[in-house]
């Protein structure tokens, strides 16, 4: 049962959130389905609660631009954009702070971050009364249409999350505009709240996903790039054992005698085996690289459930590299 929070419950739904409870509820654009943006596991519930098919990067909402400049790399035109623009209906792609606390799921393991501050008063005192970071993406089942009530939100997804904080229709009713900020040009990722010509009238001209040159970062649409997630050890699928001098990507009891192993799941969970992938992806990496292995081999995870969108990762991962380094996206 999921429950249906009025706005005087805004410390309970704070509450959940805090302890990795998934909780919907209003921005000035759509509904969104909310989880502590540092918890993998909460991150993967929202996949999960959402049917998504791909970990597209995640937008972290927070409740005011100094927090969320915390887990990003300002520059000075993000700044000025967010002083014009925020609270509001824009989200930002930066890079990731070095030493920023968002889970890689959150961010697709990306070296970027998308990054909001919303304007809607419920969503504001949520976020501040929480005190975290909240991955949102819209509060729908995926491919149905984003819900602009509270009774939309339980429509899809009742009895798949915590709650939802009930605070009436969205103003806005479309999503917000994601503008990529990690290259040179500024890049329109999807149009939104906030017109591009306003953004055009502080920023100067505004360029398209593959539009800019690759010097700028090879900027794609979410999902686009065949080669993705990649460590720098190649990846092997599908496999049942790893060879002499590779390490092992576990899900499920690994065969005897493996040497470097990550464990995404012994259970054998798609959820559990989603929220430690690319966490598992870095460790091996860097351990194998440590100790002179030659590539990571994966095992074969099933479509089931998350497990395609796992599969996907592991596929753009294992791809051939091309010579420029993969781009900046944001998800819905």
């Amino acid at each position: 049962m999921t429950l249906r929070l009025t706005p005087g419950d805004v410390s309970r739904a704070a509450a959940l959130l805090r302890t990795g409870e998934l909780v919907a509820f209003p921005t000035e654009t759509v509904y969104g389905l909310g989880g502590d943006a540092r918890n993998p596991a909460a991150v993967a519930a929202i996949y999960a609660a959402k049917g998504r098919p791909s970990f597209n990067p995640l937008i972290s909402h927070f409740a005011s631009a100094e927090a969320a400049f915390r887990e990003v790399l300002a520059d000075d035109r993000a700044r000025a954009v967010a002083a014009r623009f925020w609270p509001g209906p824009l989200t930002l792609v930066l890079p990731r702070a070095p030493d920023s606390a968002i889970d890689l799921l959150t961010g697709a393991g990306l070296s970027s971050l998308a990054v909001r501050v919303p304007a809607h008063p419920l969503a504001h005192a949520l976020l501040e009364q929480a005190g975290i970071p909240v991955a949102a993406p819209s509060a729908n089942r995926s491919g149905a249409v984003s819900p602009t009530t509270a009774a939309h939100v339980l429509d899809g997804l009742e009895g798949r999350i915590a709650a939802v904080l009930d605070g009436g229709p969205c103003a806005v009713g479309v999503e917000s505009t994601v503008l990529d900020l990690t290259g040179a040009t500024p890049v329109l990722l999807r149009p939104g709240g906030v017109p591009e010509a306003a953004l055009a009238a502080l920023l100067g001209p505004i360029g398209r996903p593959g539009t800019v040159a690759e010097a700028a970062g090879g900027l794609k649409a979410p999902g686009m790039m065949t080669s993705h997630y990649a460590p720098a050890l190649p990846v092997r699928l599908d496999a049942e054992a790893a060879q002499r001098a590779e390490a092992l990507l576990a899900f499920g009891p690994p065969p005897p005698g493996a040497g470097l192993v990550f464990q995404l799941s012994a259970g054998r969970d798609t959820v559990e085996a989603a929220a430690r992938l690319f966490a598992g992806l870095r460790w091996l990496d860097a351990e194998g690289q440590r100790l002179g292995l030659t590539g990571i081999a994966a095992m074969p995870v099933p479509e089931e459930g998350l497990g395609a969108a796992i599969r996907d990762r592991l596929r753009r991962a294992a791809a051939p590299r091309p010579r420029q380094g993969q781009g900046s996206k944001a998800d819905a």
